[in-house]
């Protein structure tokens, strides 16, 4: 973390306030960065932040927020970007928590919190917004329209990001049908079209899509009822958010895939090869809807950091005339295919630096330097 300036000072506040950890950036005028992480701080599951965010005002000494965006993995119907916390957006997040049980209540206590302490503007910036644009063809589900059920779509924020720094990086190829693989202990792909998400592989709720650390991803729904005969309604919730997915592949040894690729036993490497083996399917699914792609982006922790993923996930795509720099993907530069391929970029993620841009727009601030 670093640390604070000695000189009092306004400044945004972005906190993204999970289930298991409390992050935040604090974005001052003079156009320095602040940021903070506490991880499993607090009881039980989602953990209780009020230890966290005390560590965080703390640490935070005389800075002040002058406004508050926030981070909400799940919008509903809600479109835009990011709209204003006032006492009927809470109350209507509220009624979402179903929605995205796993993540939703630490996104809300967040919120709660800084209601209590600060008493300046907050936004609620959402994951699910950047899907708006998402034709029927890929939002529709096949099941009954009168149970109101859809895809809606995640990781929005961070895709929102990534959009929009793929002009500078691609030029005029940015314009085009681009899929951006957001993998961490959260994972899904994107779809781009125009710099728009026309599909995605996560769904109704962010258990959907490829496997991840401890979600199934896409199941047979026979699964859902044989497990649905054998489990009770919160038994079965419990499995289906935190016993599947990379857990459950590797016979329970570790969710978080860089233990799985530093460990030596024939469950972990199974965990592995299967993880890449799912997310080059998808990719190649998202091609063939798009009647090919133009580029392929890695973002999120493990498609930033884990080579060996992304060389595994790419092995095989060369029938997309997607092929790997093995020298330019170990060193994790940003661009790290042959010159031969179609691009292939690293771009970090930060859904805390649209977070505050959002913010800003919202509340018609001055942006920051």
């Amino acid at each position: 973390m670093t640390p604070a300036q000695t000189n009092p000072e306004q400044g945004l506040l972005v906190l993204n306030s999970g289930s298991s950890s409390l992050k935040a950036s604090l974005f001052l005028p003079n156009g320095e960065r602040i940021n903070y992480h506490y991880e499993h701080i607090g009881h039980g599951f989602p953990h209780d932040h009020h230890e966290a965010f005390a560590a965080l005002l703390n640490d935070m000494n005389h800075h002040v927020p002058v406004a508050v965006g926030h981070r909400l993995v799940h919008g509903g119907s809600v479109t835009q970007a990011a709209v204003a916390l006032d006492d009927a957006e809470r109350a209507r997040l509220q009624s979402l928590i179903p929605l995205a049980p796993l993540h939703l209540p630490g996104n809300l206590l967040g919120v709660d919190l800084c209601r209590e302490h600060f008493n300046v503007p907050q936004a609620a910036c959402f994951d699910t917004a950047f899907h708006a644009t998402l034709p029927e063809i890929a939002w529709r589900l096949p099941v009954p329209q009168h149970f109101g059920l859809r895809r809606y779509g995640f990781h929005g924020i961070n895709y929102q990001h990534v959009a929009r720094r793929l002009p500078a990086l691609l030029g005029d190829a940015a314009q085009g049908k681009i899929v951006v693989a957001h993998l961490g202990n959260g994972a899904s792909l994107c779809l781009l079209d125009n710099l728009r998400s026309i599909d995605t592989s996560m769904g109704y709720t962010p258990a959907g899509g490829i496997p991840m650390g401890t979600r199934s991803g896409d199941l047979d729904p026979g699964v859902m009822l044989a497990l649905a005969e054998q489990l009770t309604p919160e038994q079965l919730s419990h499995t289906v958010y935190h016993e599947m997915g990379l857990l459950a592949l590797s016979g329970g040894e570790n969710n978080e895939m860089a233990a799985l690729l530093n460990s030596p036993t024939p469950a972990a490497h199974f965990a592995v090869d299967y993880f890449c083996y799912q997310v080059r399917g998808a990719i190649g699914a998202l091609a063939a809807k798009a009647g090919g792609i133009d580029a392929l982006i890695f973002t999120g922790g493990i498609g930033e950091h884990a080579a060996l993923i992304r060389a595994g996930i790419c092995h095989g795509l060369d029938i997309l005339g997607l092929q790997l720099d093995t020298a330019a993907n170990t060193r994790h530069d940003t661009f790290i295919h042959l010159p031969s391929s179609k691009p292939t970029l690293i771009i970090a993620a930060d859904e805390e630096r649209l977070i505050a841009d959002l913010t800003r727009e919202l509340f018609t601030l001055e942006p920051t330097p």
